[in-house]
């Protein structure tokens, strides 16, 4: 990362006791100081548990969906809220990322202290709080663009509210989301409903209309074929909407955007076949999980697992814990818990033992997680698995989100375990 960029400022940041299981004698060094010593992982003073992240599968992950979103024709503004670190942010605008997608105005007011450009809140805004400073950020600085979600008219009514307040020059950008389908999460329902918030957008200054939007792993029983009619309707909206010229004449290119982490093979497809329609078209794919991937919930659900041809994704975490306890046989504990791995989707996977006799790594034949309390991992272990007091487990983890939410600092690790940078994260 360059040096005199915001996120590379980070490297100036001070190691302390905030940052958990950095070496406790790296205390008052700089988080750059600290890289450049290149500590080994395992014997470079790193307390247990600590969250090590793969250097060679990021770089992999990175380059892998910049060559798939540029051979389909994609845009692409990864959700940092899965990682929520300036230096991924940037790696990610490097690898051609058209900018980044928040959930919340928390993520906004990141993301802009980091300088990012381009933002896309897949939400609707309606904090009147958020709308001033947002309308300040849009009137200081010519070349940000935003966009968010509208899915309905109550809250075109409270954001053209808070806008007019702050008294804003620039008009929000906003794209009318269509929901996934009964029971799904946000978004207007029907063809119809969409369409009266797209005339209550038209109805207000403060408000322009650029396209639509959704996300398609809200379908209801998800699987490919309702996944691409879901989408089918996004793109008919799409040319329904310039059809009807909701879209205005300032605007230069029509938003369609979707795509999380599990269908954007689905996207992909769908997005292949927009009409043309009365000027270019921007299609956003939003997924952010597969920085890191992982060794659970995507792992299974990967679009890549589908279109093999396509490459695959590398799980980027692991969790190294120490066995701290083995009061009976068949039972073990490690000082790691819900603080530490992520165990929203699926529990954490043992992968390796490095044994505290030698230092040998062999993988974690019999040994499995039964259940996780907040600083305990609690192990089954199989009468013939070779397991001590002291060894250090390697963990796989489920679902990228709350493992980057746990820590604030996450080592940047090669193969040989040789910590070459540090990931700060600011959930």
């Amino acid at each position: 990362m360059a040096a005199d960029s915001a996120a590379g400022r980070l490297s100036r940041e001070r190691i302390d006791h905030r940052f958990k299981a950095l070496p406790p004698d790296a205390e008052g060094l700089t988080v750059g100081e600290l890289a450049a010593e290149r500590r080994n992982l395992f014997t470079g003073g790193f307390t247990t548990p600590v969250l090590a992240l793969s250097a060679e599968a990021v770089e992999h992950n990175l380059a892998l969906m910049e060559r798939y979103a540029a051979a389909h024709g994609l845009a692409f503004a990864p959700h940092g809220k899965t990682s929520m670190s300036p230096q991924l942010f940037e790696r990610q605008l490097a690898r051609g990322a058209w900018g980044i997608t928040a959930a919340v105005p928390h993520q906004v007011r990141v993301y802009r202290a980091f300088g990012i450009q381009r933002i896309f809140l897949a939400n609707e805004l309606v904090d009147a709080a958020a709308l001033h400073w947002l309308a300040s950020e849009l009137d200081a600085d010519p070349e940000f663009h935003f966009i968010c979600y509208v899915d309905s008219v109550r809250g075109v009514a409270l954001m053209d509210e808070a806008l007019r307040e702050r008294g804003g020059r620039r008009p929000v950008d906003v794209v009318v989301e269509l929901g996934a389908g009964a029971g799904a999460r946000t978004g207007a329902r029907t063809e119809a409903d969409c369409a009266a918030v797209a005339d209550a957008v038209a109805g207000v200054p403060t408000l322009r209309l650029v396209g639509v939007a959704g996300y398609e792993g809200e379908v209801p029983q998800a699987d490919g074929e309702r996944v691409r009619a879901w989408l089918r309707r996004l793109v008919a909206l799409a040319a329904d909407f310039d059809k009807a010229g909701r879209f205005g004449a300032d605007v230069g290119e029509i938003v369609l955007s979707a795509g999380g982490s599990a269908w954007f093979d689905a996207v992909a497809d769908v997005f292949a076949a927009v009409p043309e329609l009365s000027r270019p078209v921007l299609k956003l794919l939003r997924s952010g999980a597969y920085v890191s991937h992982d060794d659970g919930h995507y792992r299974h659900l990967t679009p890549f697992n589908r279109v093999p041809e396509e490459g695959a994704l590398r799980p980027a975490f692991r969790l190294w814990a120490q066995v701290v306890s083995r009061p009976e046989p068949g039972q073990a504990f490690l000082n790691a818990g819900k603080r530490d791995a992520a165990y929203d989707l699926d529990l954490p996977e043992p992968q390796l033992v490095r044994s505290a006799r030698d230092g040998a790594i062999r993988p974690a034949t019999g040994i499995t997680v039964s259940a996780l309390s907040d600083q305990h991992t609690w192990l089954k272990v199989a009468n013939d698995a070779d397991l001590e007091v002291g060894d250090w487990v390697g963990l796989g983890l489920s679902h990228p989100c709350t493992s980057f939410d746990k820590w604030q600092l996450i080592p940047l690790t090669t193969t040989e375990a040789t910590v070459t940078d540090f990931i700060r994260t600011f959930f």
